[in-house]
């Protein structure tokens, strides 16, 4: 008998985690922000392993370059440009381009 898990509720419980894992990032970043990074590193890994999109409004939580997690003000820059809100990652100086 077989007992594997549908891909479904694997992906659900892997949503769960990966907003977890961020809302702990945000809490933890004032006093740990290396904590912080490792939490969007491993949300990050989550995602790509269970082939799970992460949401629009996480992805804008973290470089997508050193996979770091941003707080505006502090570890991102966020500027407007010609159509563009643009997102300086101040770890690594990688640029990220958001139309709007």
């Amino acid at each position: 008998m077989s007992r594997k898990v549908p891909r479904a509720k694997v992906q659900s419980i892997a949503k769960e985690r990966i907003e977890k894992l961020f809302e702990e990032a945000e809490a933890a970043f004032a006093k740990h922000p290396e904590r912080s990074d490792r939490y969007a590193q491993l949300a990050w890994a989550i995602s790509t392993k269970n082939k799970l999109r992460m949401p629009r409004e996480l992805k804008r939580k973290f470089c997508r370059h050193c996979k770091s997690f941003w707080m505006p003000g502090k570890t991102v820059r966020v500027r407007t440009q010609e159509g563009h809100v643009v997102f300086t990652c101040l770890v690594c100086k990688h640029q990220t381009r958001v139309p709007y």
